[in-house]
């Protein structure tokens, strides 16, 4: 792979080439590998674009096969849909904080940390703005971040201080000695009270954006606990324990047992479900999935301490509503 530099004309192309073993692979997702750098999101812009070239030839598919050995030739181009927000630090909800971390309550729509795409929001730009500098282990972009929460998730978020916070919060992930509590709003009515969900997860061959269960021998280990707290007429409110933290775990394991949540656009597939809700329901706008409690040993007292953070209000006035109108 060879690249160039930016000049008065604009950046020279950047010409790869695949490996002559590859097998009938999608071109957007040989390009991810070859181009870490940037998002699958940049990449289709590049090849919607007409940025991409395979071979000497313009390509616009990005789903295309290709095998063997292949030249590609791509030419960086402004991103068409930076989305720069100006933030407002004071928009964080502050649960608990000290000299080692810092505890929030994301609220549903902030996105963790910037992307290609939105800048100037997130959790992690605002906290930078509102307690200074902040550590960057997982990144520049990514200031005092140990680990996410998806954008349309809202709860309890941790954030690191110090260096030696980051790390020692890190170890305790990476050891899976975190508990996090979820509460989930899903469709359909769970046959036990309680149950485990094993399953390993990997990328949606069909769809890049979504997670799926992978065939038995693949995929990443993935392993989630649930209790259903409340019982509804086709609903159910559940809360939910990650023991691993694959991306969208929650939404991919409920939903593979037939209990999407209300809200999950994403994977609650138009048809997917027999119950629809009356367009008098407070439905939001996002997944109903609220991160309601973690529990860490804290990295410079070593007590273990609970960290909670209330319903966020979508969540909250739909499940009144179900209390209310599903019985």
């Amino acid at each position: 792979m060879t690249t160039g530099s930016e000049g008065a004309a604009g950046p020279e192309p950047i010409r790869l080439r695949t490996a002559s073993d590859l097998k009938r692979a999608r071109i957007d997702r040989v390009l991810v590998g070859l181009l870490p750098q940037l998002s699958r999101t940049h990449i289709k812009e590049l090849i919607d674009g007409g940025h991409v070239q395979l071979n000497g030839a313009s390509i616009r598919r990005a789903g295309d096969l290709i095998e063997g050995e292949c030249e590609f030739v791509v030419t960086l181009a402004p991103r068409r849909n930076l989305r720069v927000e100006s933030g407002d630090p004071n928009a964080l909800t502050v649960l608990h904080e000290d000299e080692a971390l810092i505890v929030i309550d994301k609220p549903p729509g902030m996105l963790a940390h910037p992307t290609e795409s939105a800048r100037g929001n997130s959790v992690a730009e605002l906290a930078a703005l509102r307690f200074g500098a902040l550590p960057t282990l997982q990144g520049d972009d990514r200031p005092g971040v140990v680990h996410r929460l998806d954008a349309g998730t809202s709860g309890v978020m941790v954030l690191a201080r110090t260096r030696d916070a980051f790390v020692a919060l890190m170890q305790q992930f990476r050891a899976r000695s975190v508990e996090k509590t979820y509460n989930a709003l899903a469709y359909g009515e769970p046959r036990f009270d309680t149950g485990w969900i094993d399953a390993p997860i990997t990328r949606d061959p069909r769809d890049s954006g979504r997670m799926a269960l992978a065939t038995p021998g693949e995929g990443r280990e993935a392993r989630t606990f649930y209790r259903v707290l409340e019982r509804f007429a086709g609903l159910a409110l559940l809360e939910a324990q990650p023991k691993t933290g694959r991306t969208h775990q929650i939404r991919v394991h409920l939903t593979s047992i037939g209990m999407p949540l209300v809200g999950d656009k994403l994977y609650r597939r138009k048809g997917g479900h027999s119950i629809q809700l009356p367009s008098a329901a407070p439905i939001p706008a996002r997944q109903c999935l609220h991160a309601s409690a973690i529990t860490l040993e804290h990295p410079t007292s070593g007590e273990r301490v609970t960290y909670q953070a209330p319903l966020a209000a979508d969540f909250a006035a739909m499940l009144e509503w179900v209390r209310s109108n599903a019985r």
